[in-house]
């Protein structure tokens, strides 16, 4: 099922503060993440096929309604004008129980979003690993390949080298962000060497409706494309979400190419913040369960 909302663009750093163009890198990233400002979030659902319930509003509805009131405590967004609408598409995975929007337009740049979903959503057993020992698998993605973006969703369990304590509540932005780098490599390499791979620009937490969210922000000095790849100065600004259930974790991220990032990041910002769990329902199938099982 699709749904459609409207979402207020956070000021550019250009815009909002000049000065930030001379501060390092590290900086930047910690600028964006506190320099929003609240304001209106409108979800309204069209295109829902689904049938509502005796009140009137279906259970994705609902989804969406609890994601429009609760996004802006993880990227408040400024006051809603025509120039910084931002038209968003939704997201759900029932078989892993969870659901995001995902830019689609902007409409004051007469921008559209060429998204392909390469990965549809499927369970952990059968899902793609992203490293040899199989860890860590996509269950599902979209591309855009015209504008370089990507947006997938992981799950693996958590890396005890670094979240040494079963009590998530115990466990620090930063260590979240590690352990599921540590695992995120297609290389045969130790999890120090693919940190390494990585630099975390930022990294926060925060609770939504009882659920810990850990939020951070990174680059990853590699590059998918031959082009790219000719200039070593070209790196992958990521984003990303994680939440813990069943004891494994669910990260959502989201990328560019550095130099798109003034344009692009923003948009992508919003899609993290939108990440949530959802209430399990029938066909959700959790990630211990028949964990190679490949069908």
């Amino acid at each position: 099922m699709a749904a459609t909302a409207l979402l207020s663009s956070p000021p550019l750093p250009s815009s909002s503060n000049p000065s930030i163009l001379s501060t390092p890198l590290k900086k930047q990233s910690k600028i964006l993440w506190n320099q929003k400002k609240c304001g209106k979030f409108r979800v309204f659902s069209e295109f829902c096929k689904e049938p509502t319930t005796q009140y009137g509003v279906s259970r994705r509805d609902l989804t969406f309604i609890a994601l429009s009131s609760s996004l802006s405590l993880i990227f408040p967004f400024s006051g809603l004008t025509a120039e910084e609408e931002l038209k968003m598409g939704s997201s759900v995975d029932d078989i892993n129980a969870y659901s995001y929007l995902y830019p689609i337009e902007m409409p004051s740049k007469k921008f559209v979003f060429k998204w392909v979903e390469t990965r549809k959503p499927e369970r952990y057993s059968s899902a793609a690993p992203l490293s040899p020992d199989a860890r860590l698998r996509i269950v599902s993605e979209r591309v855009d390949i015209i504008d370089n973006l990507i947006i997938s969703v992981s799950i693996g369990p958590p890396n005890s080298q670094f979240l040494k304590s079963k009590a998530k509540s115990t466990w620090s932005a930063k260590d979240v962000a590690d352990s599921v780098l540590s695992d995120k490599s297609a290389l045969r390499v130790t999890s120090t060497q693919r940190l390494a791979e990585s630099s975390l620009l930022d990294a926060h937490a925060s609770v939504i409706d009882g659920e810990s969210y850990w939020y951070y922000d990174y680059l990853v000095r590699k590059s998918p494309t031959k082009a790219a790849a000719q200039e070593s100065n070209l790196f992958r600004h990521y984003v990303a979400s994680t939440a813990e259930r069943d004891g494994y974790l669910y990260t959502l991220s989201a990328s560019t190419l550095g130099k798109q990032w003034e344009k692009m990041g923003p948009s992508l910002e919003k899609t993290v913040a939108s990440f949530r769990l959802l209430p399990p329902t029938e066909s959700y199938v959790p990630p211990y369960k028949d964990p190679w099982r490949f069908w």
